[in-house]
């Protein structure tokens, strides 16, 4: 049936087409060349944040291209042992000192802390396949230490971390694993948002996890928050229902995105697993 309004309407009725038509355009657009801003976010490092503790150990590594990535290893309390290892990987707008604070939860454990390229004061510019290599090579360099255990070695990523975390674990030999607000992968988080972008066409950093999950083996915990309103805990759960190796499942229902780390039960869940990953 022809279209018989007014003139008006008919205006309206093109001008709400446009309008529409410009959206679907300009948004996928949008996304596609504003998506390294929008998932990476580099923070520097705070003068106040240099650490002054005693036995803190700079550290500098370069990556498969030479970048040069740099952060701190915090030896175990207990010199001249080959220790069990730590390796942290934070979130997309973290910079990860502030983690120093919390060794001394881990006496028996190093802790590596190396920042993401273009965060704190390591080289370069973030993407989803520098960060995979760089996590590769942090762990070789890790575990040719004579100072480290290298069949006592657990990766722990927060947020967009728990993708690099993945990574490593299907890559590398691993002690365990520790998730904290983990997503399936950086598509699905997206698609949610922006169900009408065809996100999987577009998106350069996928960090699929969920298509590397069925192959690890190792020990797994996954911490989830119950109001997180950036990664909802069912994309938490449908990641480690997928894992292959040993797991468990700890949701802290009233806390957020950011505020897991915040939970009484947070660190003493780490503690636990992590003294479950060594034998005497």
């Amino acid at each position: 049936m022809p279209f018989t309004g007014s003139h008006r309407s008919r205006r309206g009725f093109v001008g709400a087409a446009v309008a529409v038509f410009a959206a679907v355009a300009v948004v996928p657009a949008y996304l596609y060349f504003a998506q390294d801003h929008l998932i990476f976010l580099p923070q520097p490092l705070a003068p106040d944040r240099v650490p002054r503790r005693a036995g803190v150990e700079e550290v500098e590594v370069r990556s498969p291209d030479g970048t040069r990535l740099r952060g701190w290893l915090v030896p175990a309390a207990d010199p001249g042992t080959r220790a069990p290892l730590l390796i942290y990987f934070g979130g997309n707008a973290e910079e990860v000192s502030w983690l120093l604070d919390a060794a001394p939860r881990f006496a028996r454990w190093s802790l590596l802390l190396v920042n993401y390229r273009g965060y704190g004061r390591s080289e370069g510019q973030p993407g989803e396949r520098e960060l995979f290599a760089d996590a590769l090579a942090l762990f070789d360099y890790a575990t040719a230490r004579p100072d480290v255990d290298a069949n006592a070695v657990v990766a722990m990523g927060r947020s967009l971390g728990s993708g690099v975390a993945v990574h490593l674990a299907a890559e590398r030999p691993l002690a365990g694993v520790v998730l904290v607000t983990p997503f399936d992968s950086v598509t699905a988080v997206a698609q949610s948002l922006y169900p009408f972008v065809p996100v999987g066409l577009l998106l350069r950093h996928p960090f699929d996890s969920l298509a590397r999950a069925g192959a690890v083996r190792a020990p797994l915990l996954t911490i989830a928050a119950g109001r997180d309103g950036v990664i909802p805990p069912q994309r938490a759960a449908r990641l480690h229902e997928a894992w292959a190796g040993p797991k468990r499942w700890r949701e802290f229902p009233d806390a957020d995105h950011n505020g897991a780390v915040a939970h009484p039960a947070f660190w003493p869940e780490i503690e636990a697993f992590l003294a479950a990953r060594v034998v005497p």
